[in-house]
Formats: structure tokens, C-alpha cells, sequence
């Protein structure tokens, strides 16, 4: 047994040093080195399979134009995929009174959003936060940064890249709707969401 091993080490120091020594001078190309690692150990078609599973050229040809015409699908799929992704006509996100939390209605409009900024990595979208009227100026444009950072936080979270994101608060300082009723302040209380 120790005789065994005594061979097995010297022959896989002698085999290091038969890779140094040919990596040393025989290819000349990272290309050429692969090739000869895998013409060494690519066994042929006869030890592989028997004669009869063997591929005729002709069914050789015939899968590697199915498998090329099937990924010039896959490919053509995606491309369709992300040219068909749009801007969605949504870009307004309501709030709660005193909150900064997303409703779950307007979670399938942030996924808009999202999908449109994954598919465009060189889009950009500024969050403006605002608030309604109630409050005091500082608390407001608090609240409106805060909303702003919710909507980035869930765009995040969908796989939106940062450097897309910037968030801006107005606080009270652009209402959408002037006045002091319930349904002014319903459509005050939100993000947008503006593309540059």
C-alpha cells in the first residue's frame, strides 16, 4: 500500500510538471490550447455509441438547424418581449392620509413601471412626492420624501436598478387639485412618477 502511494505521488508530480512543460510552448492561442484539451479527451463517435444509434450527417444537419431555428425563436421572443414593454398611461400613486405606505391597488402599475425600467437599463424616472395642505410645511415635505422612497423602495425590490431612481419632494408646495375638500386632498396625497 505505501509502495502505491509512493508511485501515485510521483506520478502526479510528474504529470503537473508534463502540463507546465506544455502549456510552456505548444498553442499559441487560449483558443488552440482549448481545442487540444478537447480533441484529447472527446472520445469518437464508434467508442461512444454502437453503430446503430449512430447519427446519419443528414439527422445531424437536421437537429442543428431545428436547434438553431429554435433559439432564433427564444431570441426573437425576447426581443419582442421587451420591445412590446411600455411606459404604463398610470403614473400617479394615491396615498392614505398621513401615510407613506403603497396601496395594493397601485401594485400592478408600480410592476408597469418596473418592467418598463428593467427592459430600458437607460431610462431614468424622478418620484416627485407631495402631500396635501394639512400640516406644517416641514412635516409635509418629510411626508412627501418619504412616499417618494416607498414607491423607489418597491421599484427596488422588482429588480429597478438605483441609478434609474431619483426621488424629489414637493410636500404641499404642487397641488394637483386646489381647494380644501375631501377629494382635493384624496388627489394630493401622491406620488409621480415623471420619466426624463
Amino acid at each position: 500500500m505505501m509502495e502505491m502511494m509512493k508511485y501515485s505521488k510521483a506520478f502526479a508530480l510528474a504529470a503537473v510538471f508534463a502540463l507546465v512543460a506544455g502549456c510552456g510552448g505548444g498553442a499559441t492561442t487560449a483558443e488552440e490550447a482549448s481545442e487540444d484539451i478537447v480533441a484529447d479527451e472527446v472520445m469518437s463517435a464508434d467508442e461512444v455509441m454502437s453503430a446503430d444509434e449512430v447519427m446519419s450527417a443528414d439527422e445531424v444537419v437536421s437537429a442543428d438547424a431545428a436547434f438553431a431555428e429554435s433559439a432564433e425563436d427564444a431570441r426573437g421572443a425576447a426581443a419582442s418581449a421587451m420591445d412590446s414593454v411600455t411606459i404604463p398611461n398610470v403614473k400617479t400613486v394615491y396615498f392614505d392620509f398621513d401615510k407613506s405606505n403603497i396601496r395594493s391597488e397601485f401594485y400592478n402599475v408600480l410592476n408597469g413601471h418596473a418592467a418598463y425600467l428593467m427592459a430600458n437599463p437607460n431610462a431614468k424616472v424622478v418620484l416627485e412626492g407631495h402631500t396635501d395642505e394639512r400640516g406644517t410645511r416641514e412635516y409635509n415635505m418629510a411626508l412627501g420624501e418619504r412616499r417618494g422612497v416607498s414607491v423607489q423602495r418597491y421599484l427596488s425590490l422588482q429588480g429597478v436598478s438605483s441609478s434609474q431612481m431619483e426621488v424629489v419632494s414637493y410636500g404641499e408646495e404642487r397641488p394637483a387639485v386646489r381647494g380644501q375638500t375631501r377629494e382635493a386632498y384624496d388627489k394630493n396625497r401622491r406620488v409621480e412618477v415623471k420619466y426624463r
